[in-house]
């Protein structure tokens, strides 16, 4: 089981998030609360995503990664030498992003550095389809690269034109 305690496959529960001051409308008001289904569509098409990790002194650290969703982890890689993957090791709280600041979708979870063969190949192999690599999975070599599934403890999205109607938090078994 994932370190977030979700149980893969399951549909997270869903709500408005707590935004005290900022005028959102009940469940039903508005767009109403968004499907899951619309946050899953985000997170398969963003081709960048922003990843948050923790310095060990307490400083965020955010950087672009390329990523993809698998159903139930949204996965990046990094050099194995690199700040966010030494962040963390040290902390595996992260958040992650998707580009599009108008129809955000922002995953907060635990990040698991894998380094199963069957899930590397299965990670590879989601890479090369959504970005017309031909990448093998010895790029993903775990003396080289980490290979980083983020399981969601909960995610937030917002759809553009209805700031006070759409807000939606998905929440996932903890």
């Amino acid at each position: 089981m994932p370190a977030s305690g979700a149980v893969p496959g399951v549909v997270p529960t869903i709500s408005r998030p707590y935004m005290p001051g900022y005028g959102i409308s009940g469940p039903t008001e508005g767009t109403g609360l968004l499907p899951w289904s619309w946050a899953v569509e985000r997170l398969n098409a963003s081709r960048n995503f922003w990843l948050s990790t923790v310095w060990p002194d307490g400083r965020p650290h955010t950087m672009p990664v390329w990523g993809a969703w698998s159903g139930e982890a949204l996965w990046f890689s990094s050099s194995l030498s690199s700040r966010k993957i030494g962040n963390i090791r040290a902390n595996t709280n992260v958040t992650m992003a998707t580009e599009d600041a108008e129809n955000p979708v922002v995953v907060e979870g635990r990040a698991e550095i894998v380094t199963e063969p069957d899930r590397l190949q299965r990670f590879i192999d989601m890479v090369n389809a959504k970005y017309g690599t031909g990448y093998r999975v010895d790029f993903l070599d775990p003396a080289v690269n980490a290979t980083v599934a983020v399981w969601p403890q909960w995610a937030f999205g917002l759809q553009q034109g209805d700031f006070s109607g759409s807000p939606t938090r998905w929440s996932f078994a903890q």
